[in-house]
């Protein structure tokens, strides 16, 4: 069993866990999913030039999310809207850039061997947006709610969004190599989705959203070591039976 491996999926599940509740709880999950596909183009060009795919996406995926915040910063025009033209855009580049077999690992994720510089820093980037999620919940909540009594209350708001869009792009980056783009996005809203139909909390959501994530992915990857199947697919269902596993839970309750 590859244990650095297994310990850099757990730690970028519990840090997709957390990113997700917030994308949730702003009702931008669709723009999350889409601002996964970003990393598409970096990919492409680090295959191009014989790099490693994850840096190049990582890259990409921190230049989108400079251009959607400053985009919207100097537009006004809502966060979804601006997400959907660099998706669509970063689709089309990406699509032109890698192709065949290189394109569906992109896509889909392709495991293997755990390096350890790879391991040290995908552990470093799962502490850091772990952290920051639960040092910064209650400013994240605040400027939720109003950012007019946030900024009244001290809090940075344009510092914070940005924090935590460089925070989700890290995190989407995390889990690149286990469920690609078109995945990755899924791991980070259905936990979060039970997450909010199950607690009572935002402590409480942070916690269920973040253990459903793990034990997705930890389920994920057993089934697809059984099944011989690719392992992204399987922990995305996986996420989406607890899910709606959990719909008749809250009705009940």
């Amino acid at each position: 069993m590859d244990w650095s491996g297994l310990a850099l999926s757990v730690g970028m599940a519990a840090a997709a866990g957390l990113v997700g509740s917030f994308a949730v709880m702003r009702r931008m999950s669709l723009a999350s999913d889409a601002l996964s596909h970003v990393a598409l183009p970096g990919i492409g060009l680090a295959l191009a030039f014989h790099l490693n795919p994850v840096l190049g996406g990582m890259a990409a995926l921190l230049a989108g999310t400079l251009l959607v915040f400053g985009l919207e910063r100097r537009t006004g025009i809502a966060t979804e809207t601006i997400v959907g033209v660099v998706f669509s855009l970063a689709l089309a580049v990406g699509s032109l850039l890698a192709s065949g077999e290189e394109l569906v690992d992109a896509l889909l994720g392709a495991p293997g061997r755990t390096g350890a510089w790879e391991l040290l820093l995908g552990l470093l980037g799962s502490a850091a947006v772990v952290t920051f999620v639960l040092v910064e919940r209650n400013r994240l909540v605040l400027s939720l709610v109003s950012a007019d009594i946030a900024r009244t209350s001290g809090v940075r708001v344009a510092r914070l969004e940005l924090a935590y869009l460089v925070a989700f792009a890290l995190t989407v980056a995390l889990g690149l190599r286990y469920l690609g783009v078109l995945l990755m996005g899924s791991l980070t809203i259905i936990p979060a989705a039970t997450g909010k139909r199950l607690a009572r909390s935002l402590g409480g959501m942070l916690a269920i959203s973040s253990a459903c994530a793990v034990a997705s992915t930890l389920v994920g990857e057993a089934l697809a070591g059984r099944l011989h199947r690719p392992t992204g697919p399987l922990v995305i269902a996986v996420a989406a039976a607890v899910f709606l596993a959990s719909v008749p839970i809250r009705r009940a309750r």
